[in-house]
């Protein structure tokens, strides 16, 4: 990690500072990021809480960190190995505190699409599906997720298909952090680099930013926790996010 806030570092961050003391958190499938915001908030912060990840580890202490959020590494050192039933049974229990979900689209009510872009009888792409998403962001006390792009075809006004909504509660991309406020996407915070015209411009929905300003920067800790866990960079490179 460089002195600069790289939008990748951005993202890990943020979604690390989504983690609560003693709360319950959950990092799925395809979630680089978010494992790395995890293992982040594990070594950064000081408080505890569990950790649960796809690959089934719960608060693991892995031997190395995997490319893979699925790496079978990530159950190492574990308290206990969870199945996929297990995380959903927490869930629909309301004892997952915080998941972090995909996805490819998100709307101003905080509603996702994971299923298609375009018509769902003709689309242009076809996407993986809802998956424990469909079942896990309704039902989790709190669902928080990320793009690594920020336009106006990732937020979106009109969601070409709506996979799931219900619980979302924050959107992080590399200029911006979005929580939930009253059924809506509000503006928390944006990258100092950037500015809230920027924002407003790259976003397809409209939000209010009442309160919204720079986000605070990186703590020492963070920093060194990131460097720790992304020693050589490799996580960054294979990101390849850009603040523009």
């Amino acid at each position: 990690m460089t002195g600069a806030w790289s939008g990748f570092s951005y993202i890990v961050t943020n979604l690390a500072r989504f983690v609560r003391p003693n709360e319950i958190t959950f990092s799925g499938v395809n979630s680089a990021l978010p494992m790395l915001a995890c293992l982040l908030a594990k070594r950064a912060y000081p408080f505890a809480f569990t950790y649960i990840n796809v690959a089934g580890g719960v608060d693991p202490n892995p031997s190395k960190v995997p490319i893979s959020s699925s790496d079978p590494v990530l159950a190492e050192g574990s308290r206990a190995i969870f199945a996929n039933e297990d995380f959903y049974d927490l869930c629909t229990r309301g004892l997952m505190d915080l998941c972090f979900l995909g996805a490819a689209q998100v709307d101003g009510l905080g509603r996702t699409n994971v299923s298609c872009i375009g018509d769902w009888h003709a689309p242009r792409v076809r996407l993986p599906g809802g998956g424990g998403g469909a079942v896990m962001l309704p039902t989790a006390r709190r669902a928080v997720t990320w793009r690594t792009e920020h336009s106006r075809r990732t937020l979106v006004e009109t969601l070409d298909f709506v996979t799931a909504a219900g619980g979302m509660h924050g959107v992080v991309t590399p200029i911006a952090v979005f929580t939930k406020r009253e059924g809506r996407l509000v503006l928390a915070s944006w990258h100092p680099e950037a500015s809230l015209d920027e924002v407003r411009d790259r976003t397809g929905f409209a939000f209010s930013a009442d309160g919204a300003a720079p986000t605070p920067p990186p703590t020492p800790e963070e920093r060194a926790a990131l460097t720790a866990l992304d020693p050589e960079g490799r996580f960054e490179a294979d990101a390849g996010i850009r603040l523009r």
